[in-house]
């Protein structure tokens, strides 16, 4: 079975892999954005980048009600315990550990990571995930930074990268993040969610035709792309 990324809207995403379920920050109540609910996602896992409201979203009613098990640095597991979830499990930024749907490595972002309470969320990180059928980079909310031509190193199939601006990598700093990242396809995320982060993907999407060797992906929310 090919491993399938699903564009849930904003920065939340689902990925089929080695026949489970990865929910990457279940933003979904509240996302004007989203293409489901959070009553109707049944995940295995769920990723957490960082600690923001829109990226922790509706983890903890979710992983309650799944059982899932939360994956994210330490601070923010330490966070979701006091919540009562005990199916945690906490990581840094430069570690890497294999689960059952594939392998996990936590990466530099440049961003803030205070949790909804005002709690430490610690660093904020990107996630590489390392499946069985390809790697993806999922670089979360960030600026650019150099170390994103390290990241590409590790061979990168499919990139999802910010455009919203403001908050985030604008259209001109993601298309520069492609070709420091080098991936073969990339898509964007993090933008249209609100009108302070609205942007054309389509006119980002043709800049990364002609200016760099990837090809884009634009998704609508609840489109699919097959890894």
């Amino acid at each position: 079975m090919s491993t399938t990324i699903t564009w849930l809207g904003h920065g939340t995403f689902e990925v089929q892999a080695a026949g489970m379920t990865v929910l990457i920050d279940p933003f979904l109540t509240g996302n004007p954005s989203a293409s489901t609910t959070a009553d109707a996602v049944n995940p295995d896992a769920i990723l957490i980048t960082h600690g923001h409201g829109d990226h922790v979203g509706d983890a903890v009613e979710i992983a309650r009600r799944t059982g899932a098990l939360c994956i994210a640095n330490f601070e923010i597991t330490q966070w979701l315990a006091a919540q009562g979830i005990e199916n945690t499990h906490g990581m840094h930024i430069g570690g890497q550990r294999e689960f059952d749907f594939g392998t996990v490595k936590l990466t530099i972002a440049h961003h803030g990571s205070m949790l909804p309470d005002g709690s430490n969320g610690g660093n904020p990180c990107g996630l590489l995930l390392k499946l069985a059928d390809g790697t993806i980079y999922h670089a979360a909310d960030t600026g650019l930074f150099g170390d994103m031509k390290l990241i590409g190193e590790e061979g990168i199939d499919l990139a999802i990268l910010p455009i919203g601006d403001n908050f985030t990598m604008g259209p001109d700093d993601a298309v520069r993040a492609t070709n420091f990242v080098r991936p073969e396809r990339v898509l964007p995320d993090h933008y249209n969610t609100w009108p302070l982060i609205a942007q054309d993907a389509q006119a980002w999407a043709e800049r990364v035709r002609t200016e760099t060797s990837a090809d884009p992906h634009v998704l609508e929310p609840g489109g699919v792309i097959t890894l």
